[in-house]
């Protein structure tokens, strides 16, 4: 007989491919489209949304703060999935029962989508325009996905999950003492300034290459650390959408009271340890971390619960190739050029306010055409 407290593999969860091209979507075109209807339009709600399309300077947040950590969260939920797949493929029901062998084959793995990760980062950073070392940046996004989710996956893998609650609490609570109590030459503790702050230091000291900002990088090196733990709160989270036991509405409202739990821990830490996205602190770990579960849980319960699912199509559409259509529009395609070639006289015949407004859209409309096109034909950039 079966136990039915344990992680089983369930149909592959449509809410998380929507909500990642939900993610995605702000990124490739969303903003830009946003943005032209606050010029075109004054409406207060269109330049309030506007005024969120934009990162905050330094301390503080808003919704796109957000993408970043709730797409390396989403990959976190995902992880027990691809894991859980490969478990019962070597016909074990735990990480613990891995033999040597296959557990070495899998971190090999792992470690080869972390390097894929790592070289495509640069190359969205400009690596096949070499201009020299010193002008190369090594940081990027996507690096850091790869890298978090290493390390996360490592901690799966080998730890019980009582081990990996203290792990996240000792990631979070490590880097917060580090960036509190270690001196800085010519600053000293706890100056969290781009460049007194002991992140940025670690950067200039450790970071090959030229920095994002010369005196700091938001992708650094030991920023890392507690992106590994958003990592780690994606893990925790599709672990219970694994189990069995547990009904669907349950796991809402499970997820609803962790998102608001977080929410509050993480504003509570902001006062003394400011949410930051470019320091990644703790707090903001924390805070985007309840963001992202509420998120997901809205997700997960008008898609995967209430079965409402066609209005999702085009985020899942992106969700799919959340990589190749990331890679396209951060410089690899010009969709501005095909968009135009196919609807600029078509636009030319709108109102000139409006002309903005339909050219973003018709960049969306390119865009999701070519995933479109991927989808029918079965083609996804898997890594």
């Amino acid at each position: 007989m079966s136990n039915t407290n344990t992680p089983h593999q369930p149909a592959r969860l449509l809410s998380l491919d929507a909500l990642r091209g939900f993610d995605m979507f702000w990124i490739i075109s969303g903003e830009h489209i946003v943005h032209a209807l606050a010029k075109t339009t004054k409406h207060p709600f269109w330049l309030w949304l506007s005024s969120q399309l934009h990162h905050v300077v330094w301390n503080g947040f808003t919704f796109y703060d957000m993408i970043f950590p709730l797409f390396l969260f989403i990959a976190g939920v995902s992880m027990p999935y691809s894991m859980q797949s490969k478990m019962a493929k070597a016909g074990v029901a735990s990480a613990a029962e891995l033999p040597f062998a296959v557990k070495k084959k899998l971190v090999l793995s792992m470690l080869r989508r972390t390097c894929i990760l790592v070289v495509l980062g640069m190359v969205v950073n400009g690596l096949l325009k070499f201009d020299g070392y010193e002008n190369t940046r090594f940081a990027s996004v996507l690096g850091r996905i790869g890298i978090a989710w290493f390390f996360a996956a490592l901690i799966y893998l080998n730890t019980s999950f009582r081990a990996q609650i203290i792990w996240f609490a000792g990631l979070l609570l490590g880097y917060w003492a580090a960036m509190m109590w270690i001196p800085v030459p010519g600053f000293g503790a706890g100056v969290l300034t781009m460049e007194g702050s002991f992140e940025s230091y670690v950067d200039r000291l450790l970071l090959p290459g030229k920095l994002h900002d010369g005196i700091h990088d938001p992708e650094g090196v030991l920023s890392t650390i507690p992106a590994i733990g958003t990592a780690l709160l994606g893990m925790f989270t599709g672990r219970l959408l694994q189990l069995q036991k547990i009904p669907a509405m349950q796991k809402v409202f499970y997820l609803l009271g962790a998102a608001l739990v977080l929410l509050l821990a993480g504003w509570c830490w902001g006062l003394v340890f400011p949410i930051n996205k470019r320091l990644w602190t703790s707090s903001f770990v924390l805070y985007t971390g309840g963001w992202s579960v509420l998120f997901l849980s809205v997700f997960y319960l008008v898609i995967d619960v209430w079965g409402f699912t066609k209005w999702a199509f085009p985020f899942v559409l992106i969700g799919t190739n959340s990589i190749i259509i990331y890679l396209c529009a951060e410089g690899l395609v010009n969709f501005h050029t095909t968009a135009d070639f196919l609807f600029e006289g078509l636009i030319n015949y709108t109102p000139d306010a409006w002309q903005p407004v339909y050219t973003a859209l018709s960049v969306t409309v390119v865009q999701l055409l070519l995933l479109y096109f991927l989808y029918r034909n079965k083609i996804f950039l898997k890594v």
